[in-house]
């Protein structure tokens, strides 16, 4: 695992926005794994305004998203279809047919995860994958207690995810309670990975995922088996780690 330092939050976007620039351009028909929260959006915003000084062209670009909470339709601002179309989508020039997220209003919501599963496949897998981390170890939706051989799923949320994304509604019973989510295999049959963490509320399980032992009970420790990842974080993410 290759470890980035950084100042900031900023400083984070900034040095993670260069390394899905770079892929972008060394592989113009790459296919992006991308994800939600708020995490990223310092990092699309860099991209964003890269593509308008003519530095990025995402023309050629797929992309595929990590996960979609359920019952949430494409209008709702907390719908990550919306997050993504306004906070990266819509800004750039990555053609519309291109972009993949689950489907969070399908009435089989098992089949639609099989139907996502085969268009990664179909897409000959994701060359960039980039994550953010949970507050208890999740990547993606992957709780505590996901198996690592889990392809795309549904799943129910924990009680402290629920309560982390709550910031995010106007009441805690809005949240939604289950989600679609790409699998830790998945994840993990990703050529490259990407995750970015910051904030001292992040220094502890910073800790456990990436310097702690491999168990489901953190399932982002399962990265440390990766070949290739690069793990952004601020001095406070990494303020507990001996590094």
């Amino acid at each position: 695992m290759k470890i980035i330092n950084a100042n900031d939050y900023n400083d984070m976007s900034r040095k993670a926005a260069n390394i899905i620039s770079a892929q972008v351009i060394v592989k113009p028909d790459c296919v992006l794994g991308l994800a939600t929260g708020s995490s990223p959006l310092g990092l699309y915003a860099n991209l964003v305004e890269r593509y308008k000084q003519g530095d990025l062209d995402f023309s050629q670009v797929k992309s595929v998203n990590l996960d979609e909470y359920l019952g949430l339709t494409h209008d709702n601002p907390q719908s990550y279809y919306y997050f993504m179309n306004e906070n990266l989508f819509r800004q750039i020039n990555i053609a519309p047919e291109n972009t993949h997220i689950p489907d969070g209003l399908t009435e089989n919501a098992e089949q639609a995860c099989t139907e996502y599963e085969q268009i990664i496949q179909s897409l000959g897998g994701i060359d960039l994958q980039l994550l953010g981390l949970g507050n208890n170890g999740h990547i993606g939706f992957n709780e505590p207690g996901t198996a690592f051989e889990q392809l795309t799923h549904c799943v129910s949320l924990t009680e402290s995810t629920i309560q982390a994304n709550s910031r995010f509604f106007e009441k805690l019973e809005d949240v939604p309670t289950k989600a679609c989510t790409m699998g830790i295999k998945s994840i993990m049959s990703a050529k490259k990975i990407v995750i970015i963490v910051n904030g001292k509320g992040k220094a502890d399980i910073v800790q456990k995922a990436f310097f702690g032992p491999v168990t489901t009970d953190v399932p982002a420790s399962i990265l440390q088996m990766h070949p290739d990842v690069t793990l952004v974080a601020d001095a406070e993410a990494l303020s507990l780690c001996d590094i």
